[in-house]
């Protein structure tokens, strides 16, 4: 399963690609807006630095302003994939996005019929935001089940992008589940690594390292 970093702090993104585990990003304007600087100058700054997948939202929601917005940012750099809402709109662009050979992402995915439209449509990712089903009550990773399967059983291409990640857990089950990327947060895979007992123990044996001879 590969790994991107959901964020448009260049400093995150480069602190998680200093690990070696960085294998894309993804961003939104809310994400952007709290960097405070306009779209093209970050997403032309965080493509010199990752040569994987970047994803970049349209902020249009009709279907002529999408294919304009999505063509000018498909100029940026060629890793770039056009994250797309899935609207109604949002599905016809995909079609003609696909036609034109640009990748999309079609985002705010929240249910199975959403992501079968998104895969006939020609959708590189579909993204499921697992967290916000969570958040209501329902079961995220259900979803990621319910793509996964279905994209399986009729050789739909797109792949499954699990999105709005909330914790460890949610990565764990991703994997599990054979998502094939998950996008987290920075605070996210800091905590990845973590475990007390991990912990515990490297600290036992650093202590006990003082009891071995010097020679």
């Amino acid at each position: 399963m590969e790994l991107f970093i959901d964020t448009a702090d260049v400093k995150e993104i480069e602190s998680a690609q200093a690990m070696g585990l960085l294998d894309g990003v993804t961003t939104n304007p809310t994400l952007v807006a709290k960097t405070g600087r306009p779209h093209r100058e970050v997403l032309e700054e965080i493509c010199e630095l990752v040569s994987g997948p970047v994803s970049a939202e349209v902020h249009a929601v009709v279907y002529d302003e999408m294919m304009r917005e999505a063509r000018e940012l498909a100029t940026i750099a060629p890793n770039i994939v056009v994250k797309i809402p899935l609207i109604e709109e949002g599905i016809r662009a995909v079609r003609s996005l696909s036609d034109e050979g640009i990748k999309t992402n079609v985002t705010l995915c929240f249910s199975p019929l959403q992501g079968m439209l998104a895969a006939k449509a020609g959708a590189t990712y579909i993204s499921p935001f697992v967290g916000r089903l969570d958040d209501i009550g329902h079961d995220g990773m259900a979803l990621v089940e319910q793509l996964v399967d279905m994209y399986e059983r009729y050789d739909f291409e797109t792949k499954v992008l699990v999105a709005s990640v909330r914790s460890p857990s949610h990565v764990v089950e991703a994997l599990r589940l054979g998502a094939d990327v998950a996008t987290i947060p920075f605070g996210v895979i800091a905590k990845l690594i973590h475990h007390p007992l991990t912990d515990a123990g490297l600290a036992r044996f650093l202590e006990d390292a003082k009891a071995i001879p010097k020679t």
